[in-house]
């Protein structure tokens, strides 16, 4: 398992113009990006206790949870995944899944993930029998991705973060909306063994504030 260096900060919307003067000089933008940006919607699932939702609040230092995840609202390509966090390090492994897989899950007919030969299906059929894991919350927002070859850097810019309140209904594009109150713009740096000086001379800024802000913390304050 490869852990990586995760630190996020909250900036202001006046930041974004100056960072992006920055990491476009020095860094890539991410290729999957449309004019600079992407559209993200995850759906997460926590357990009748909350448990990583407390987990988050009460600053645990090893914790896991699970999300489906898609881009521009494209079904074509959904990842189930898994996110593992221990202190300043994070790890995330994911599978495929069909819109037919997804909806299967929010509608919690999962008999066929037993019969999966995938590793993070399998273990996330197994919280679902032992944790009762259901779907809690949509978090949709907008991101700007940048990557650096040195370091295996990923840099992204979070903003107009939105909850579903009450919906889960992740293939609805129509789905409705809304964003959170005084939400933020999240810069959040990736890393494996150094973080080059060249980005960490871009990422300064004196607005930034060092934090463990969490979309889906956030987005379950709603309920």
């Amino acid at each position: 398992m490869q852990y990586r260096h995760e630190v996020k900060f909250e900036i202001s919307r006046q930041d974004i113009p100056i960072l992006r003067q920055r990491l476009g000089a020095v860094m890539k933008r991410d290729k999957h990006a449309v004019d600079g940006a992407y559209t993200i919607r995850s759906l997460y699932f926590d357990n009748i206790d909350d448990k990583a939702l407390r987990e988050k609040i009460n600053g645990v230092n090893i914790r896991e949870k699970y999300r489906i995840r898609m881009y521009n609202n494209d079904t074509s390509v959904i990842h189930l995944e898994r996110k593992f966090k221990r202190g300043g390090l994070g790890y995330k492994n994911s599978a495929d899944i069909t819109p037919k897989q997804a909806q299967d899950i929010i509608n919690g007919d999962i008999a066929w993930m037993a019969c999966s030969d995938d590793e993070v299906i399998l273990s996330f059929y197994t919280r679902l029998r032992t944790q009762g894991l259901k779907p809690k919350v949509i978090v949709d927002y907008t991101r700007e991705p940048y990557v650096f070859g040195a370091g295996n850097v990923r840099v992204t810019i979070d903003s107009d973060i939105r909850t579903g309140l009450s919906c889960t209904d992740f293939l609805n594009a129509h789905c409705l909306t809304v964003p959170i109150k005084d939400s933020p713009c999240i810069l959040e740096v990736k890393w494996d063994g150094f973080l080059p000086d060249v980005i960490r001379d871009a990422l300064r800024l004196d607005s930034r504030q060092n934090g463990a802000f969490s979309k889906y913390a956030a987005c379950r304050m709603y309920d």
